[in-house]
Protein backbone atom coordinates (compact mmCIF):
# COMPACT_ATOMS: atom_id res chain seq x y z
CA UNK A 1 0.00 0.00 0.00
CA UNK A 2 2.61 2.39 0.98
CA UNK A 3 4.35 2.12 -2.47
CA UNK A 4 1.21 2.40 -4.19
CA UNK A 5 0.75 6.09 -1.85
CA UNK A 6 4.10 7.06 -3.30
CA UNK A 7 3.58 6.38 -6.50
CA UNK A 8 0.26 8.28 -6.00
CA UNK A 9 2.14 11.16 -4.88
CA UNK A 10 4.73 11.23 -7.29
CA UNK A 11 2.23 11.09 -10.13
CA UNK A 12 -0.12 14.11 -8.82
CA UNK A 13 3.00 16.11 -8.27
CA UNK A 14 3.95 15.46 -11.82
CA UNK A 15 0.51 16.29 -12.95
CA UNK A 16 0.22 19.45 -11.50
CA UNK A 17 3.86 20.70 -12.46
CA UNK A 18 2.79 19.84 -16.40
CA UNK A 19 -0.80 21.42 -15.86
CA UNK A 20 0.86 24.55 -14.64
CA UNK A 21 4.44 25.38 -15.83
CA UNK A 22 4.55 22.90 -19.29
CA UNK A 23 1.47 21.84 -20.86
CA UNK A 24 0.20 26.05 -21.88
CA UNK A 25 3.14 26.84 -23.32
CA UNK A 26 3.69 23.20 -24.99
CA UNK A 27 5.38 22.30 -27.32
CA UNK A 28 7.55 25.23 -27.13
CA UNK A 29 7.94 25.35 -23.13
CA UNK A 30 10.67 28.22 -21.60
CA UNK A 31 11.38 25.61 -18.90
CA UNK A 32 13.28 22.63 -18.93
CA UNK A 33 12.13 19.37 -16.96
CA UNK A 34 13.95 17.25 -15.27
CA UNK A 35 11.91 13.87 -13.30
CA UNK A 36 14.13 12.33 -11.20
CA UNK A 37 13.32 8.70 -9.48
CA UNK A 38 15.47 7.95 -6.35
CA UNK A 39 15.51 4.43 -6.34
CA UNK A 40 16.14 3.02 -2.64
CA UNK A 41 19.33 0.42 -2.98
CA UNK A 42 18.64 -3.14 -1.87
CA UNK A 43 20.21 -3.65 0.99
CA UNK A 44 18.68 -0.35 2.44
CA UNK A 45 15.53 -2.76 2.54
CA UNK A 46 16.66 -5.70 2.94
CA UNK A 47 18.55 -6.51 6.52
CA UNK A 48 21.83 -8.63 5.68
CA UNK A 49 21.24 -10.69 8.60
CA UNK A 50 20.31 -14.17 8.51
CA UNK A 51 20.77 -17.10 6.39
CA UNK A 52 19.65 -16.57 2.39
CA UNK A 53 20.23 -12.73 2.87
CA UNK A 54 22.53 -12.19 0.00
CA UNK A 55 20.44 -14.50 -1.78
CA UNK A 56 17.39 -11.80 -1.88
CA UNK A 57 19.47 -8.90 -2.79
CA UNK A 58 19.49 -9.89 -6.77
CA UNK A 59 15.91 -10.42 -6.44
CA UNK A 60 15.26 -7.21 -4.73
CA UNK A 61 17.26 -5.30 -7.06
CA UNK A 62 15.66 -6.88 -10.31
CA UNK A 63 12.01 -5.58 -8.82
CA UNK A 64 13.61 -2.20 -8.01
CA UNK A 65 14.96 -1.83 -11.35
CA UNK A 66 10.98 -3.06 -13.18
CA UNK A 67 9.09 -1.05 -10.47
CA UNK A 68 11.95 2.53 -11.53
CA UNK A 69 11.06 1.64 -15.47
CA UNK A 70 7.66 1.44 -14.92
CA UNK A 71 7.63 4.34 -12.96
CA UNK A 72 9.25 6.90 -15.85
CA UNK A 73 7.80 4.90 -18.46
CA UNK A 74 4.12 6.19 -16.90
CA UNK A 75 5.54 10.08 -16.59
CA UNK A 76 7.01 9.62 -20.28
CA UNK A 77 3.45 8.84 -21.02
CA UNK A 78 1.92 11.62 -18.82
CA UNK A 79 4.25 14.47 -20.28
CA UNK A 80 3.45 13.26 -23.85
CA UNK A 81 -0.18 12.78 -23.45
CA UNK A 82 0.58 16.97 -22.32
CA UNK A 83 2.60 17.37 -25.76
CA UNK A 84 6.12 18.06 -23.30
CA UNK A 85 8.32 15.66 -24.53
CA UNK A 86 11.49 18.25 -24.06
CA UNK A 87 12.14 15.93 -20.71
CA UNK A 88 14.93 14.61 -19.25
CA UNK A 89 14.31 11.00 -17.06
CA UNK A 90 16.65 9.74 -14.30
CA UNK A 91 17.11 6.97 -12.10
CA UNK A 92 19.54 7.73 -9.47
CA UNK A 93 19.78 5.03 -6.53
CA UNK A 94 19.85 6.21 -2.96
CA UNK A 95 17.60 7.90 -0.21
CA UNK A 96 15.08 10.55 -2.61
CA UNK A 97 16.20 13.21 0.49
CA UNK A 98 19.53 13.64 -0.75
CA UNK A 99 19.22 12.22 -4.38
CA UNK A 100 16.50 15.06 -5.05
CA UNK A 101 18.89 17.79 -3.11
CA UNK A 102 21.92 16.74 -5.21
CA UNK A 103 19.70 17.11 -8.61
CA UNK A 104 18.24 20.35 -7.54
CA UNK A 105 22.32 21.86 -6.95
CA UNK A 106 23.85 19.38 -10.00
CA UNK A 107 20.92 20.21 -12.59
CA UNK A 108 20.86 24.35 -10.96
CA UNK A 109 16.37 23.90 -10.73
CA UNK A 110 14.54 26.98 -9.89
CA UNK A 111 12.36 24.69 -8.36
CA UNK A 112 11.62 21.07 -7.28
CA UNK A 113 8.11 20.03 -7.28
CA UNK A 114 7.57 16.75 -4.65
CA UNK A 115 4.28 14.89 -3.67
CA UNK A 116 3.02 14.05 -0.43
CA UNK A 117 1.69 10.67 1.19
CA UNK A 118 -0.30 13.06 3.53
CA UNK A 119 0.90 11.17 6.57
CA UNK A 120 0.13 12.46 9.94
CA UNK A 121 2.58 13.61 12.28
CA UNK A 122 3.77 10.45 14.14
CA UNK A 123 4.01 8.55 10.59
CA UNK A 124 5.93 11.58 9.14
CA UNK A 125 7.95 11.58 12.20
CA UNK A 126 9.07 7.52 12.26
CA UNK A 127 9.65 7.40 8.65
CA UNK A 128 11.02 10.75 7.95
CA UNK A 129 9.47 13.33 5.25
CA UNK A 130 11.05 14.03 2.20
CA UNK A 131 9.12 16.59 1.16
CA UNK A 132 9.77 18.43 4.79
CA UNK A 133 13.31 17.34 4.46
CA UNK A 134 13.67 18.96 0.89
CA UNK A 135 11.84 22.06 1.81
CA UNK A 136 14.66 22.57 4.60
CA UNK A 137 17.80 21.76 2.77
CA UNK A 138 17.01 22.13 -1.14
CA UNK A 139 18.60 25.36 -2.38
CA UNK A 140 15.82 26.35 -4.30
CA UNK A 141 12.29 26.71 -4.23
CA UNK A 142 10.28 23.65 -2.93
CA UNK A 143 6.59 23.12 -3.91
CA UNK A 144 4.65 19.90 -2.57
CA UNK A 145 1.43 18.72 -4.09
CA UNK A 146 -0.94 17.42 -1.67
CA UNK A 147 -3.48 14.74 -2.84
CA UNK A 148 -6.93 16.19 -3.01
CA UNK A 149 -8.90 15.65 0.15
CA UNK A 150 -11.55 13.52 -0.51
CA UNK A 151 -15.38 14.57 0.26
CA UNK A 152 -17.88 12.96 2.03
Amino acid sequence: MADYEKQRAQHLALQWTLDRFFAPYAPNCPFKLFIVHAKPSPTSLVGLAGPGAADVLPIVEADLRKIAARLLENAKQLCASKLVTDVVLKVEEGDARNVLCEAVERHHASMLVVGSHGYGAIKRTVLGSVSDYCAHHAHCTVMIVKKPKTKH
